[in-house]
Formats: C-alpha cells, structure tokens, sequence
C-alpha cells in the first residue's frame, strides 16, 4: 500500500507543479463520471423496473420533441395555423380529368371506386361531345359494383362544354370533404398508397402532396427579366431535387378550387386559356405562393396505364415564388 501511495506522489509531483491541462482534464474526467453516477442513483432509487419505464419514457419525449422540430423545419407542422381547415370531413374526393380515353377512364374509376376513404368521385369532362347516356349508366353501374363500403361514392359529370384547361379547377358545389384528389384519367394510385398520401396531406393541409415532382431553374436573366427552365421527371431524378409536384396526381384543400377561379391572375389564366396547357403549373405555384410553404413528394409506386414508373430517390424540398409567365413550358 505504501508502494502505491509512494508512486502516485511521484507521478503527481512530476516537474513540481500541477498544469491547467492536468487540472482540465482531471475535471473533465469527473465530470465524465458523473452522470454515471446519477444513473445508478436513479437505479437505486426507482428499482429496475421502474427505472426501465423511466428510460422509456424519456427516449418517447426526446423522439417526440425531435420529429416536431423536425416537421415545423421542414414546413410540415400540423399545428401550423392557415386560412385552409386542417381537418377533412369524410375522407376524399377524385377528381378526374379525361380527354378522349374512355377505356382507360372505365378503369380509372372502376380502381378508385375501390378506395375506402373516396367519398366522391367527379370526372371533369372538357369534350365538345357530351357523355353518351350508356357511358354514365355504366360509370355509375361500375361505382356501385366496385365499392367496398356500405355507403357508395358520390359520381358526378362535371360538363365543361368549353373545354377550356382553366375549368379543369372549377369550384364544385355540394362538397362533403376539404381534401380533393386530382389526377388525369390515366393514372391509378394503389389505394394503400392514396390513403398514405392523404394521411401526410393531413398534416399539412395547406399544401399540395403529390406523387409527380416537376423542378424549374433559373435558365438567364434579360433586361432585369429572369426566365426558368421547367424540368420533368428525368430532371428531377438527375438533380435529385425538385420544386413542385403536379396535379397529375397529388391532394389540395377544396379551397384552392376557388381561389384559383376568382383570384389567380387574370394574365396567368389568359396564358393557360391560349397556350391550352399549364394549369398543373399555375395551380402548384399558386398554392406555393398562397402559403410561403414547400410541396410535398410522397415517394412511392403509382401505376399509369401508359407507362409504369416507380420514383424512390432521395430529394430535397424546396419553394421559389414565381409567376407561371416567368417559366418555359
């Protein structure tokens, strides 16, 4: 014993005198030590079992205050107060825009007949042709058949007799749900995934979640004049990022439907109404405006009849605000 207390004087006596660096580090070292010991305290304190709840418990809070630091970071706060109502009465509506498709609009809605939560279902039609008397009997016979609830999905004809692009967002009156479904007849969401994708629209009500992510960039800048570039899909698997996701398929609250009609800009309209393509866009960076706040991408499979693409790449959100006129189509 004598040894050992004989050999820990030396060592501490070393040159004479004690350093900052060994004073720091002796201090770090107890304070290392430390928590350790607060932890068998607590042990002791609480027993085994009880201290196991207790490490639970507090792992749960550190998880739960982490994710919504996270979603408010990231723009998906559920608490985040809007104009638009954060809740959806009775699950959702599709909305469905076809042209000149029947076969594939038979299926299209033969599939979302099956969805669960689809409270309604209505097919924007913009032909100059109005639906054939056996084409609704048998879109509403296939509602019917295809549903696998008690309580059948509304189906309605919205005519467009016009077929201006425009009308694709028209206000629809008599609407039991705030979420609205949008997606081009040939394009079919398993119904597992939809339900997913309204769940993340659910927190976060103000905003457009999707399955199709588009991006633009600045291309160059002109008389103090910028112009973008828009890039589809092969752009965003490229960059990895995208800035917009369409109304190919993707949720928006029922709200946008008028603000879109009564409130877009009247030169943005009258672009989409001579060019006959755009309105995807426009409603994207309409919403992105209204909020300040990013799209959503919900990366998952989608099937489109015409092509089978699944997206599963990592990306990066972000928002610009811009005017449809200041990008390329």
């Amino acid at each position: 014993m004598s040894n050992l207390v004989q050999i820990r004087v030396a060592a501490d006596a070393g040159d004479g005198f004690d350093s900052p660096a060994k004073q720091k580090a002796a201090n770090r070292s107890a304070y290392s030590i430390r928590p350790f010991l607060y932890l068998r305290r607590a042990k002791q304190f609480l027993g085994a079992a009880k201290f196991k709840l207790f490490l639970v418990l507090f792992a749960l809070s550190v998880i739960v205050f982490v994710s919504s630091r996270l979603s408010s970071w990231m723009g998906w706060n559920p608490h985040q107060s809007s104009s638009v109502s954060s809740t959806s009465r009775g699950g959702y509506t599709v909305l469905i825009n076809t042209w000149r498709q029947k076969s594939l609009l038979k299926q299209t809605v033969a599939h979302y007949s099956s969805c669960q939560s689809v409270d309604a279902i209505h097919l924007v039609w913009s032909e100059s042709e109005q639906p054939s008397e056996k084409l609704k009997t048998y879109l509403n016979k296939i509602v019917v058949l295809k549903s696998q609830k008690a309580h059948k999905p509304n189906f309605r004809f919205d005519i467009n007799a016009d077929g201006e692009p425009n009308s694709r967002f028209k206000p629809i009156k008599d609407l039991k749900t705030d979420a609205i479904f949008s997606v081009d007849d040939d394009v079919v969401v398993p119904c597992s995934t939809l339900d997913f994708a309204f769940s993340v629209w659910q927190s976060a009500p103000f905003t457009m979640v999707g399955f199709v992510p588009r991006m633009h960039w600045l291309d160059k800048e002109q008389n103090n004049a910028a112009y973008y570039r828009y890039g589809g899909w092969w752009s965003v698997w490229w960059m990895g990022t995208y800035s917009m996701v369409l109304s190919k398929a993707a949720f928006f609250h029922r709200k946008y439907l008028d603000l879109y009609t009564h409130e877009m800009s009247p030169s943005i309209q009258d672009y989409v109404s001579r060019e006959r393509t755009c309105e995807d866009i426009a409603m994207s960076l309409y919403v992105a405006n209204a909020t300040s706040g990013p799209p959503i991408w919900v990366k998952g499979a989608f099937c489109s009849l015409l092509l089978r693409i699944g997206f599963s790449l990592p990306c990066v959100v972000y928002s610009n605000n811009l005017n449809l006129e200041e990008i390329i189509c």
